[in-house]
């Protein structure tokens, strides 16, 4: 047996014990890796506002934790306010689930010509075997709410910490980073931190100005429907829908169809046919456009970034892509060397006007090179035009 066998071997099997071991860490650290991530550009996003106000003088601590403050009681009331509403509606909706019931019921036996009553509908119910099944998965399914609300507490108290790190210490953060750098590499981990906090302001923006966009256009709907709440619930639709990847419009969208709905069963309907309608125009008219000017990436590029960040991480992907890929797209873009374009009418995609003839011309030509060619033809036969 050779030497170097053994140690060969024993290299191999270590290699693939590491593997292993860090395989199983990434697995097991993936839901923190995922909450430092988001907590990362949630710094980004809060940079501009931090850096303004320590340029003034203020700690970075200080200003860090004024921003947080202010952020939470805006949600907080929003959230609270938001709350009273919908447990207002909900009461309302339950008080009057009789009426509405005798209503569809008068209605059925109108046009069906049945003969349907809400006494026997209700005991029906109170007997069938789904009521009495919901009821028991209700009360074992409470420990299992209860778990995923304290989980995710944990999670936003894990992300607003790391965010509040990243961003206070953010000057620190860098140092360590540009210490294990050569000086030529420090300069692009500056640039490409500036970069970064650049296009996550810019992303935030856009979403900001769409919110404000839809919020604006579903109070209109909201107010001429004479719909209760009609300002709360634009705030609801334009911050769920723009801040919520995925599932966001469908969730903007309920709260208000059901308060419509306990004003008139078609007023819900309006609600959804307008909600449809604004979500085509957003996606396919307003939001390419401002994310093209904001991020400065192709709407194409970004529709693209979207689906492939919500099949690698979901809905933390969905969100973080379009500020990722810019932030990657402006980075790289200086290293990539670029030629002045030929002019050629072929790069335009059409003809500059006044460079070659044009329609008419071509066609008088057309016409000329046509009766030449006649008068030739009967110059060459004169005697078979004179038979």
């Amino acid at each position: 047996m050779p030497r170097w066998l053994p140690r060969a071997m024993v290299l191999a099997l270590a290699l693939v014990a590491a593997f292993q071991l860090g395989s199983w860490a990434f697995h097991q650290l993936t839901g923190l890796l995922v909450n430092i991530l988001i907590a990362f550009f949630l710094a980004l996003a809060i940079e501009p506002a931090v850096s303004w106000m320590a340029s003034r003088g203020m700690r970075r601590g200080l200003a860090t934790f004024i921003v947080f403050i202010g952020v939470m009681i805006v949600s907080a009331g929003f959230v609270t306010l938001l709350g009273s509403v919908l447990a207002d509606q909900i009461i309302k909706l339950i008080e009057g689930f009789p009426e509405y019931l005798d209503s569809v019921i008068n209605w059925i036996n109108t046009h069906f010509k049945t003969d349907l009553k809400r006494v026997d509908i209700q005991e029906g119910l109170l007997r069938s075997d789904w009521l009495r099944n919901y009821v028991q998965n209700s009360a074992t399914g409470v420990l299992d709410v209860s778990a995923q609300v304290i989980g995710g507490l944990f999670q936003l108290l894990t992300i607003a910490l790391f965010s509040f790190y990243f961003a206070a210490d953010g000057p620190r953060l860098r140092r360590a980073i540009c210490s294990v750098l050569p000086p030529a590499r420090q300069a692009e981990a500056l640039r490409a931190w500036e970069i970064a906090v650049n296009k996550t302001g810019g992303y935030i923006y856009s979403r900001g100005l769409m919110a404000l966009i839809s919020g604006v256009a579903h109070f209109v709907l909201l107010q001429a429907l004479d719909v209760p709440y009609a300002p709360v619930l634009a705030v609801w639709v334009g911050l769920v829908s723009q801040f919520i990847p995925t599932i966001g419009t469908y969730l903007a969208g309920a709260l208000p169809m059901l308060i419509a709905f306990t004003v008139d069963p078609w007023y819900a309907l309006w609600v959804l046919i307008f909600v449809v309608i604004y979500q085509q125009f957003e996606n396919y008219v307003l939001q390419p456009k401002l994310t093209s000017k904001t991020v400065d990436i192709h709407p194409a590029v970004a529709f693209g970034s979207v689906i492939a960040g919500t099949a690698l991480l979901g809905a933390v992907g969905a969100l973080i892509a379009i500020p990722a890929i810019a932030t990657l797209q402006a980075f790289l873009g200086a290293y990539v060397k670029r030629y002045d374009v030929t002019d050629d009418p072929r790069v335009h995609g059409h003809r500059r006007r006044g460079e070659g003839p044009g329609l008419l011309a071509r066609a008088k030509g057309l016409w000329e090179r046509r009766r030449r060619e006649a008068e030739r033809h009967e110059d060459r036969d004169p005697g078979q035009n004179s038979s």
